[in-house]
């Protein structure tokens, strides 16, 4: 946690991954980050991990250093209370529709600067999430060597959406800061998957091409990168990216002279030309599957190590989570109460800030944890209108 954003204020309804991703980074780097629900947790409350007492691992942590308005938005008079909210923070990150009660038009009437950034799943409003997104640009049909799409389990898409939600929040702040104008700012997933598509030449490729790209397993498409199985039945992922990488990759398994007797024999330098290793992978890969085969996985490691060659063996999720180097030594990770009870190393900031020091991360609220602070400090209710809202079920508190 660092406070870079202390002193803005953001309220954010939604739900999911996009927009609460856009919430928490803004809060991970010091923004007041206020999420309103509807009383007792909205549509991803409950949502798998959870705990044997149905806690969500997945929205404590998505929420993290939040506050939690909870108020019954089926209700007019709870729906009004979020509008005021809103118009009184003057900053707004939801996934909700863009037309009906949080409309950016209506929420602007009395708070003409308000800015608004909405994550959509397409473009004309039509739902979409992260996984249906992917299969319309077509990455299943990349993943994978048989015939059939093999879809990921990172939502890229949701976290790609979320992060440029903050960018775009901060972006249009600016703009107010320069002009006095706010605005709406629209983000629909479909957008950001195919405009990164676009972003990394697919776009150009496939005109270019006239057709698609081929299924190559786990090589990495225009480079020399591939699983291998080392001697001890060890999988590893080597990637070459540098000529000094190529270099030191021959060196480390005594393959200079094979190598040189592929260029002889097909007139080409594999010196400096990624594309040229890409290629002839047909020709290279054996010799690499034959040198590794013959080596263990340690004594591997230690050669790659020495000359700079990236690697990584696979692991599963669990490995990584006992790996001190990725978690209990690394110092984005802290200790923090959580809702759930349950304690265990908490995400902070990602990024590191070596003039300031870095805070502890912060729990997620409970469900309207803040009701009573945030509508009496923004909205200057009395304590009266408040005991009056909560005993009529339109805000709840935590």
């Amino acid at each position: 946690m660092y406070d870079l954003l202390a002193g803005l204020s953001v309220i954010e309804a939604s739900s999911f991954v996009a927009s609460p991703t856009a919430g928490l980074y803004c809060a991970q780097m010091g923004a007041e980050v206020i999420r309103v629900d509807q009383i007792g947790g909205g549509p991803d409350f409950r949502r798998w991990p959870v705990t044997t007492t149905n806690d969500s691992l997945y929205w404590e942590n998505l929420n993290r250093a939040k506050k939690s308005v909870a108020l019954d938005l089926g209700r007019p008079e709870g729906r009004e209370l979020l509008q005021k909210l809103v118009r009184a923070t003057g900053q707004f990150v939801t996934n909700f529709p863009v037309g009906g009660f949080l409309s950016h038009d209506k929420l602007a009437e009395g708070r003409a600067d308000l800015i608004t950034v909405r994550v959509m799943g397409w473009a004309d409003g039509s739902p979409a999430l992260d996984y249906t997104v992917n299969n319309s640009v077509g990455y299943p049909m990349l993943t994978g060597a048989g015939p059939d799409p093999v879809n990921h389990v990172l939502p890229a898409w949701d976290l790609l959406t979320g992060a440029y939600a903050a960018f775009a929040l901060l972006a249009a702040i600016q703009r107010r800061s320069a002009s006095g104008v706010g605005g709406e700012v629209r983000i629909p997933l479909s957008d950001v998957a195919i405009g990164t598509v676009a972003n990394l030449g697919g776009v150009a490729e496939m005109l270019y091409t006239g057709d698609n790209r081929p299924r190559l397993g786990n090589a990495v498409y225009g480079l020399f990168g591939r699983d291998f199985v080392t001697r001890d039945g060890r999988r590893t992922m080597i990637v070459v990216v540098t000529p000094r990488q190529w270099v030191n990759l021959i060196a480390a398994l005594n393959l200079a002279e094979a190598v040189a007797g592929i260029e002889a024999a097909r007139d080409v330098s594999f010196a400096i030309d990624d594309g040229l290793r890409f290629t002839h992978r047909d020709a290279l890969y054996p010799l690499f599957e034959a040198a590794i085969a013959k080596r263990d996985h340690a004594d591997l490691a230690a050669a790659f190590d020495a000359g700079g060659i990236v690697h990584s063996p696979y692991r599963t999720m669990h490995d990584a989570v006992q790996d001190p180097a990725l978690v209990n030594d690394n110092p984005i990770f802290g200790q923090s109460d959580n809702p759930s009870g349950f304690v265990y190393p908490a995400a902070g900031a990602f990024a590191t800030l070596p003039q300031q020091e870095r805070q502890q991360p912060r729990p997620a609220p409970r469900n309207g944890e803040h009701s009573e602070e945030i509508l009496s400090g923004r909205l200057s209710l009395s304590s009266g209108e408040l005991a009056r809202l909560i005993d009529a079920g339109i805000v709840g508190v935590g």
